[in-house]
């Protein structure tokens, strides 16, 4: 049995068992992939002060993300077409999620439903939402999402267009995928996969096919969403989203001070530093290059969050210690569905957990609220 300490042993157990065009989807950035790799190589320049003799005694991971408690302060990031990485993939990561005490966010480009996740979790989760040009749609979505007791609404404006993925263009993926000779070959060298979606009716868009009006089927997907996404996108339709939503907002996307206050005025509760995982505008600074900047403007008015490049738990209190109440996880998690379904987004949970747990304690620390920039070295960060 292959012995999993790292979300790279993860990484290499799900690229053996997803189908490529899959696997390329979730690992991939934009064009050269610059920023795909700059938001993961700019976590090594900031190092650690390691203390010693302090009382490590009883320590706690425990804190609050937007108000909720949360077992550490990271939650599983909102991705599309999660329940291609492995069957169900959403409602398994959910149920990881919740039974490890941390927030799921289900993506609106989800393969299972908002109402699939709520038949098959007891706690509150988080719904990401696009911004498509029916507006109706929106209001429905919006609607369904408090239907369903999502406590959080996390509404993402850097996707009003897409960025190049060569990986994805090279791979035919597309809504529906196209099933080219070569990726059905791959694909049937992937037998646990294969079992696994055939034993499942959620192969499409659950948010959208049969809700979206002339979306009735995956046929009719492709060209819906081609023209769907909202080019004229203002902080206008921010305000109408949060008054038709009602509870907590919280705005993803941010990589610039100028538009994190914009987010604050805007009346969010909290915003996330994120350049789409590196697979939007590629050249853009990393997540945590940009992070302090942000903190520095707006820190004190919103609650700052950030995602993109994590992969241990040593990134997470990086980003903590660099002003962020709270980081997701997006491709870790994806890695552990595609090796090992819930368990392997469980064990993803658990690495990470006690990486930042002993990291917190060489830093000499006993309480992860506690964490600020006094645990890294003076000259290694900006």
């Amino acid at each position: 049995m292959t012995i999993i300490t790292t979300v790279e042993d993860l990484r290499v157990l799900a690229q053996k068992r997803v189908p490529r065009m899959f696997y390329d989807y979730a690992d991939a950035g934009s064009w050269t992939e610059s920023t795909y790799r700059a938001n993961v190589d700019d976590f090594q320049s900031i190092k650690f002060r390691q203390r010693v003799a302090v009382n490590l005694e009883n320590r706690t991971l425990k804190s609050t993300m937007v108000g909720q408690e949360v077992a550490m302060p990271v939650a599983l990031a909102p991705t599309g077409l999660t329940g291609m990485q492995h069957a169900d993939g959403e409602i398994l990561a959910a149920r990881a999620a919740e039974k490890f005490g941390v927030p799921f966010t289900l993506s609106t480009m989800s393969i299972c439903s908002i109402e699939d996740i709520a038949a098959n979790t007891s706690k509150p989760f988080w719904f990401q939402l696009y911004v498509m040009k029916d507006r109706e749609f929106i209001h429905r979505l919006i609607d369904r999402a408090k239907a369903a007791r999502c406590s959080a609404l996390v509404l993402t404006l850097d996707l009003q267009v897409l960025g190049q993925r060569h990986k994805d263009l090279r791979n035919g993926l597309s809504a529906p995928p196209k099933l080219t000779i070569a990726n059905i070959v791959n694909m049937a060298s992937k037998p646990r996969w294969v079992l696994g979606m055939l034993g499942t009716k959620r192969r499409s868009f659950g948010n959208i096919v049969g809700h979206a009006s002339s979306v009735s089927d995956m046929s009719s997907l492709s060209a819906w969403t081609n023209q769907q996404f909202d080019l004229s996108l203002s902080w206008k339709d921010v305000e109408w989203i949060k008054q038709r939503w009602g509870g907590k907002l919280i705005i993803k996307g941010i990589m610039d001070a100028e538009d994190a206050r914009l987010a604050v005025e805007s009346g969010a509760d909290a915003l996330i530093v994120s350049n789409h995982g590196g697979r939007q505008l590629d050249g853009a600074q990393s997540s945590i290059g940009a992070l302090p900047a942000i903190v520095d403007a707006v820190g004190g008015q919103i609650e700052i969050h950030m995602d993109g490049g994590v992969r241990s738990g040593q990134d997470v209190i990086k980003a903590l210690a660099l002003g962020a109440k709270g980081v997701y996880i997006g491709r870790p998690f994806l890695y552990g569905l595609g090796a090992m379904g819930e368990q392997g987004v469980t064990k993803c949970l658990d690495i990470i957990r006690n990486e930042l747990d002993l990291t917190m304690a060489f830093c000499g620390l006993r309480d992860v609220t506690m964490v600020d920039k006094n645990i890294l070295l003076p000259g290694s960060f900006k």
